[in-house]
């Protein structure tokens, strides 16, 4: 068997905390309507000069200094974002400059909306195992809220910034990642409109279609990839779920029969972050030591497109 492990983790997030009542002074809402349904309370917008890049570059550095890895090591680069400062060049390519990586670093970004830092880990691991230098960095970043419609009170109370990154390492006597991936193609349900549709640059979301797919994708995914490990999830550490909305991750919970002290979020503080989501939480329980040495956390991401993605990561 051969596979990844986690090494270490970073995360950054904008200086600007954005609360409900904040959001109350500029749409119809109240803070008791959104945390009754989304169990958020704030969330972090980018201002002043804060950037995708400047978020992305200070969670991996600090990725790279927690794990004691110098830039010359890696070998994989990628950065799971839809909001990007730049259609292209990649987030990943400037990454490479800013932190010095090699010029033969495979590097380059990836949409799998909030399914796509999974989806990360994943392309990471098959990659690896064909590369020179046996250590990625799979970075999870987004600016939502340059793609906000402040006048829409059912998306831009949801969304928050930040970036979360991950340093892994591969290795033939590493365990797989038992990745489970999906897809349901569905642009009615979750998009961002591009630049030929002549319409604005705003997430559009149907919330009924998107929660009753999340309902069922959450807990199918998680179990899936648990039976491909061939462990009951009774041994899973972890579980790191995309914190899209606290609803849906009492339901995934109350399905599953797991313990629900080892499912806990952030989302109260931070919102949907997207691709950010999963890397933010994952570095919370590790710089915490809610996840040791040796822990296994079960990772799902699921979202536009319509996406999942599981899988089982264990930290070095």
């Amino acid at each position: 068997m051969n596979g990844i492990k986690l090494i270490s983790t970073g995360s950054a997030l904008p200086e600007r905390v954005v609360t409900n009542h904040d959001l109350a002074k500029i749409v119809d809402t109240n803070d008791e309507w959104i945390v009754s349904r989304t169990g958020i309370s704030s969330r972090r917008h980018c201002s002043g000069g804060e950037t995708h890049a400047g978020l992305c570059l200070a969670a991996a550095r600090q990725a790279l200094e927690r794990g004691g890895i110098a830039p010359e090591q890696i070998g994989v680069c990628i950065v799971a974002t839809v909001s990007q400062d730049y259609f292209t060049p990649a987030a990943a390519c400037l990454l490479q400059k800013e932190l010095g990586l090699p010029e033969d670093t495979v590097c380059f970004d990836l949409n799998a909306a909030c399914s796509g830092f999974v989806y990360g880990l994943h392309v990471a691991e098959c990659l690896l195992a064909a590369a020179p230098r046996k250590y990625a960095l799979v970075i999870g970043g987004e600016v939502l809220s340059r793609l906000m419609d402040f006048t829409d009170r059912s998306t831009c109370v949801l969304f928050g910034d930040g970036a979360g990154a991950a340093l892994v390492e591969w290795g033939e006597r590493f365990p797989s990642l038992h990745a489970v991936l999906g897809c349901r193609g569905n642009a009615e349900a979750l998009n961002v409109p591009g630049i030929r549709t002549g319409l604005p640059s705003y997430v559009h979301m149907d919330g009924q279609t998107v929660f009753r797919f999340a309902v069922e994708a959450l807990p199918h995914c998680a179990k899936e990839v648990a039976d491909k490990a061939g462990i009951p999830l009774e041994q899973v550490d972890r579980f790191v779920f995309h914190q899209a909305n606290q609803r849906i991750i009492d339901f995934a919970v109350k399905k599953l029969k797991v313990d629900p002290a080892k499912c806990t979020g952030n989302i109260a503080r931070t919102g949907n972050t997207s691709a950010a989501s999963v890397p933010l939480l994952l570095d919370e329980l590790v710089t915490s030591g809610a996840l040791a040495s040796g822990q296994k956390a079960l990772c799902v991401g699921f979202g536009a497109g319509l996406t999942w993605g599981g899988a089982l990561l264990e930290l070095a």
